[in-house]
């Protein structure tokens, strides 16, 4: 007697039928498995960043108390530069948390990230009496992702589509375009 290759044996139907560990393995759908594993990553980045955040407010706060032995212009250039990086923090988490929110990254928040990092740069390398070459070299950046930004508003996807939206509704209207 010949075996037909096309027919399961009970072991196998078995393993495939979706109770054991093995048909439930074969049924998984990996973009379930990406979509949680992101949401946990997310959550573990969102947690993480809202410690940092707390913990860079008290480390602010505390630099305060540097008042009594410290020069006043130093301890603020370190309280300014503090909040500044605290500034960055925010917009990290705003742009995790609107990836968490609607699955995509958003241009204009990472490049709002980028500048107030810049900015951070360029006010502490003028706090700290830095040569005019860095200073001009991070100046061009900063205008660079200022151009970049204002191109990213004005050219948004989202504009763009209440733009056509606004068109049509206007054209059904009877007005004229």
């Amino acid at each position: 007697m010949t075996s037909n290759p096309l027919r399961t044996t009970p072991i196998e139907a078995h393993l495939l039928d979706g109770h054991s560990g093995w048909g439930r393995l074969r049924n998984i759908d990996l973009m379930d498995v990406w979509a949680v594993g992101i949401k946990g990553v997310l959550s573990l980045m969102i947690v993480t960043l809202l410690a940092a955040l707390t913990g860079g407010v008290l480390k602010s706060f505390l630099d305060l108390f540097m008042l009594v032995g410290h020069p006043a212009e130093v301890v603020l250039r370190q309280v300014i530069i503090d909040m500044l990086i605290l500034l960055a923090i925010v917009e990290v988490f705003k742009t995790t948390v609107t990836y968490f929110s609607e699955g995509r990254v958003k241009v204009t928040f990472i490049v709002d990230t980028i500048l107030v990092v810049m900015l951070t740069e360029v006010i502490s390398q003028w706090f700290k009496g830095g040569d005019w070459q860095a200073l001009a070299a991070l100046g061009g950046i900063l205008f660079t992702l200022g151009v970049i930004r204002v191109m990213v508003v004005r050219w948004s996807p989202t504009q763009t589509k209440l733009s056509a939206y606004s068109y049509m509704a206007h054209a059904d209207e009877g007005g004229h375009p």
